[in-house]
């Protein structure tokens, strides 16, 4: 189970319409609604892994205590959800140190896993992953190995793998499920939101059983937070995909929680090294 902690403003379906210029001077409520998750995963007696940006923590510091203090695991989500695609290796290093300073500053735990904004770790950034192992992470969740007009690395493993040969970095991609030729997304949010609860749960089923290996599920915590302002002058696209079954997220995220049993990044990393195998583009 993990969360990518960042607030409603700072999504990608949105970078056109609101500039990193205007967050300062929008209403954030990334602290209660991640308190509101730490509580529903206390209620439900789980632990969970928060993907978060260094721009949250710098400005809620405490939050990230309260995450750590909670039983669940601190990890990074870069520093202001800037795409890896739109830097270059050094201001990709300078953006995960950052991160990781603050996080790490502010919880008091060390920082050893990353997810990058808009799993934007693909084909066209495979560098990323050295840069990653260089600066001391051991694991990256950051690979949608499907196709989507957002993000996607379709040839990538659906399964843990070591993107270098030479070190001990791991990927864990979010979950898709295969059905014949088909590849589908399963891990999580928008399509989680959109489509029935029963596609989700079967497909993590299937994957559970019929591959036999773990689901990678997230969500935001603007998700379950339907009275969040509006953005306006927002493509109608984006609007869709955002504010879709708002209302009704908790609900069914609750039920997921209930049905399956969930734990930290770190802890599966564990176990899905002993069989992770080598890939490279």
């Amino acid at each position: 189970m993990s969360v990518d902690v960042e607030d409603y403003f700072q999504v990608g379906a949105f970078e056109k319409v609101v500039s990193r210029d205007q967050w300062d001077d929008l209403p954030c409520r990334v602290e209660a609604n991640t308190d509101r998750l730490i509580d529903l995963f206390a209620q439900l007696g789980i632990s969970a892994t928060f993907f978060t940006l260094g721009w949250v923590a710098a400005r809620y510091p405490a939050l990230m205590r309260r995450i750590v203090d909670a039983g669940h695991e601190l990890a990074s989500h870069g520093w202001d959800h800037a795409r890896v695609f739109t830097m270059d290796a050094q201001s990709f290093a300078a953006d995960i140190d950052r991160a990781a300073r603050t996080l790490e500053d502010a919880s008091g735990q060390a920082i050893k896993g990353y997810r990058a904004p808009s799993f934007s770790i693909d084909a066209r950034t495979p560098w990323a992953f050295e840069v990653l192992a260089e600066h001391g992470y051991t694991y990256s969740s950051s690979v949608a190995p499907i196709a989507h007009d957002h993000y996607g690395w379709r040839e990538a493993p659906r399964f843990a793998f070591r993107p270098l040969p030479d070190a001990d970095l791991i990927e864990i991609p979010v979950t898709t499920v295969q059905w014949g030729a088909r590849r589908m997304a399963a891990g999580g949010g928008g399509f989680f939101r959109v489509l029935p609860q029963a596609f989700s749960h079967w497909a993590i089923d299937r994957v559970n059983h019929v591959d036999g290996r773990p689901a990678i599920f997230y969500f935001h915590p603007w998700e379950v937070d339907e009275n969040q302002p509006r953005i306006p002058g927002a493509p109608l696209r984006s609007r869709l995909r955002h504010y879709t079954n708002i209302d009704r997220m908790e609900a069914k995220l609750r039920k997921l929680i209930e049905t399956y049993a969930w734990g930290r990044m770190d802890e599966l990393v564990k176990r899905e090294t002993a069989l992770a195998q080598v890939w490279r583009a």
